[in-house]
């Protein structure tokens, strides 16, 4: 299994609400696509960390990751709701599985 989590520096003037609109979106829309097992989101407890929103996904394999990135529902969220709030952003992967090579996964 494929553990995703996508990190996010927020544009200025971002407000709570549309933080809380992208959780919101990134939850309804991302569940849709079948190759996403499970997502989580959620902004910062502390106003100093320097990436205010996370998205963290999980998938059964990089294959499925790999489709899921091409899926038309990703990519129309990625242009409407996170590009349009969003500054910068860091992307980590893990491998879940011990004991598994992640590039046979």
């Amino acid at each position: 299994m494929v553990h995703h989590i996508g990190l996010y520096k927020l544009k200025p003037g971002v407000t709570p609400e549309e933080t809380e609109e992208m959780m919101m979106n990134a939850r309804m829309q991302l569940l849709k696509i079948d190759e996403v097992l499970s997502i989580k989101c959620g902004k910062r407890v502390d106003p100093k960390m320097p990436w205010p929103f996370f998205i963290a996904i999980d998938f059964e394999s990089m294959d499925k990751q790999a489709i899921f990135r091409e899926d038309p529902i990703y990519i129309k969220f990625v242009e409407e709701v996170i590009k349009p709030k969003t500054s910068e952003y860091l992307g980590l992967d893990y491998e879940m599985d011990p004991g598994k090579d992640v590039n046979l996964s």
